[in-house]
């Protein structure tokens, strides 16, 4: 039957621990480790993480680092209203409409209609979405903002 106190680690899975301070014989004196004199050689020493000896830490040189970047968020084709205008009255505005006349450069990202410039003419605007100014806009000038579904397009 195994004991407790027979159980013992593998040979080799646990070292002495370092005794600094006993003589130069031991390859640990005089300066027990810690080089010479300086913050860092005394006894009780704390400084916290990412000080820098009063220089400008890297944390505050690099601004830009700071904050979190949402690798969720979805990104757009923006539109503006104003970019419809090239479009004949009470045409019907899509996705791929918008890509064929140049407006968008891909179909690879949904359309979203913002509301920057005017719109004369009724038109029949497709798209994934619509700023709640920009549908105003529409249905003010007499036409319909219609939202459809975004189908990722494969690259």
């Amino acid at each position: 039957m195994v004991k407790q106190n027979d159980i013992s680690p593998a040979p080799g899975a646990r070292r002495a621990s370092k005794r600094v301070g006993r003589g130069n014989g031991s390859g640990h004196g005089t300066y027990s480790g810690r080089g010479c004199k300086g913050q860092k050689s005394r006894a009780g020493y704390k400084m916290r993480p990412g000080f820098e000896g009063g220089q400008l830490p890297l944390i505050k040189r690099l601004p830009r680092k700071r904050g979190f970047t949402n690798i969720f968020r979805t990104e757009y084709s923006t539109v503006s209203i104003g970019a419809l205008g090239a479009f004949d009255s009470g045409s019907e505005v899509t996705p791929e409409r918008l890509a064929a006349t140049g407006i968008i450069k891909t179909l690879h990202k949904p359309v979203k209609i913002l509301a920057d410039g005017d719109i004369k003419h009724p038109l029949t605007v497709r798209a994934h979405k619509f700023s709640a100014s920009a549908r105003a806009k529409i249905e003010k000038a007499g036409g319909k903002a219609e939202e459809v579904e975004y189908a990722a397009k494969a690259e």
